[in-house]
């Protein structure tokens, strides 16, 4: 059974196998948990994101609205690059949903969960950190997405010994807390 453990503070500061990081379809760095990944992390994770991109489907992926979305990764999958200078072996990227008053997109956040935890697997992580996916600027509601990340975890038939969220704040904290007793 996998263990989980909450830290407050900075993921990008923790010492684990695989650390997840929140990013966008783009896999080139932006705000957030993702800027600072890459920027603690340096330039090998965005050369191989880089690369990884380009191997990445060409299809003309639509969004749930039908506006097309370009090339990128799905919303809910992962995929895993160097860690570069950070005290990981690997970052694992996984997309999270925007939140929506009027699509339930509860299914999308569990599968980054999901297959964050499938890829860790792949790579024989035994240790792997979280952010709380989709909580920040994508607006996901903190205790849904505590509840979703918990659940989602608890369910997921993984080799990974320890799951640890990493929480930025003590709000974010005690909204992980209270699914954990």
């Amino acid at each position: 059974m996998t263990r989980i453990t909450l830290v407050q503070g900075d993921i990008t500061r923790q010492t684990a196998d695989a650390i997840v990081n929140a990013a966008n379809s783009s896999l080139l760095g932006g705000g957030g948990v993702d800027g600072a990944i890459h920027r603690r992390g340096g330039p090998a994770i965005l050369e191989e994101c880089r690369r990884l991109r380009a191997g990445l489907p060409h299809s003309r992926l639509r969004s749930s609205g039908g506006t097309p979305i370009g090339k990128g990764l799905p919303t809910g999958q992962a995929v895993a690059t160097t860690a570069g200078d950070l005290d990981a072996r690997w970052v694992i990227h996984t997309v999270g949903p925007v939140h929506s008053a009027t699509e339930d997109r509860s299914e999308l956040l569990a599968s980054c969960y999901r297959e964050s935890l499938r890829r860790a697997d792949e790579l024989g992580a035994r240790t792997v950190a979280f952010p709380a996916v989709s909580t920040g600027i994508y607006g996901w509601p903190l205790d849904d997405g505590a509840r979703i990340a918990v659940t989602t975890v608890r369910e997921t038939d993984t080799a990974v010994e320890e799951v640890r969220f990493v929480l930025f704040d003590e709000r974010a904290y005690q909204a992980f807390a209270a699914w954990l007793t």
